[in-house]
């Protein structure tokens, strides 16, 4: 991982290229608001480095790690950079708006925000289908960011930042999609995730930097789904636990930093989420039969 990355921005450097959704030259670097007819009917499943909220005026499909919510009406969608989904619209010109905005774009004006909120249930998504009065006044909202966005008003990002605000709210006033298709290849599916999730972690760059993601329930908060749901899967597909995984990824990593790098094991100990070196240096003995020193030497 990148030394400079915040945990609320963490980002998952080797999916496809940034496309348009990635473009926020227009404006301050931190927020951009745009019109969906130039987007593509499908959106590979990968995650964003950034917020974005869409009004979805025509049809599709959702797919979310292990379920898929077809959308058939006026749809108002918070995307987390945390969670992956791809979109797979019906044939014809994509209609609605979209706004996307960094972390730190919300951080300079609150530091948190009510939107996290939207992705605490991970039983949910944030998913809203809208009555025609409903999507006319979010369509007015996001209009009228387009034209704050391309305004010279000295103070436009606090002003962009309250109608993202206002858009929050407005989903709060709704009760979010329920009727969603369980996905056949679910298992596998999350399997793959949860594999590249923790390979995406390493290699380890620089001392007094820690891992973020340590345990099978900070995976399964990732993908927003139950950390039981989690375990079945990549039990199913792999024959391992989830623990397993996690613990033979570290120790792969642990003999790497011993071997390539001149620290010393209580710092290895530390960038790999162990807060006591003893306890990194029983694991590590558990899985290899040796202790850290007698590895290194």
């Amino acid at each position: 991982m990148k030394n400079n990355e915040s945990v609320a921005a963490f980002r998952f450097r080797s999916y496809l290229p940034v496309n348009k959704d990635g473009d926020f030259t227009r404006h301050s670097g931190k927020f951009n608001v745009y019109n969906r007819r130039e987007c593509q009917t499908f959106t590979p499943y990968r995650r964003r480095d950034f917020f974005k909220i869409t009004l979805i005026e025509s049809k599709g499909w959702l797919h979310y790690a292990e379920k898929v919510i077809e959308i058939n009406q006026p749809t108002l969608l918070f995307s987390n950079p945390m969670i992956p989904y791809s979109w797979q619209a019906e044939p014809g010109e994509q209609l609605g708006y979209y706004c996307i905005f960094t972390a730190d774009f919300l951080a300079a004006h609150s530091g948190h925000m009510a939107i996290a909120g939207l992705f605490s249930d991970p039983e949910q998504r944030p998913v809203f289908f809208l009555e025609p009065q409903q999507q006319k006044h979010i369509s007015n909202i996001f209009q009228q960011m387009q034209v704050e966005n391309q305004s010279d008003y000295i103070q436009k990002d606090a002003l962009l930042y309250n109608y993202i605000q206002i858009l929050v709210h407005e989903a709060k006033k709704l009760q979010p999609a329920r009727k969603f298709t369980l996905q056949k290849n679910a298992s596998a599916r999350i399997t793959a995730l949860f594999l590249d999730l923790l390979d995406r972690q390493f290699p380890v760059e620089k001392t007094g930097e820690t891992i973020l993601l340590k345990r099978a329930a900070d995976f399964a908060a990732h993908l927003s789904v139950h950390v039981n749901h989690l375990n079945r899967a990549i039990k199913e597909v792999t024959g391992k636990t989830t623990s397993a995984w996690i613990a033979d990824r570290l120790i792969q990593e642990a003999q790497s930093l011993l071997t390539h790098t001149d620290w010393n094991v209580n710092e290895i100990a530390y960038s790999l989420g162990f807060e006591y070196p003893s306890y990194f240096n029983q694991v590590f003995r558990k899985q290899t039969q040796r202790t850290p020193a007698s590895f290194r030497n």
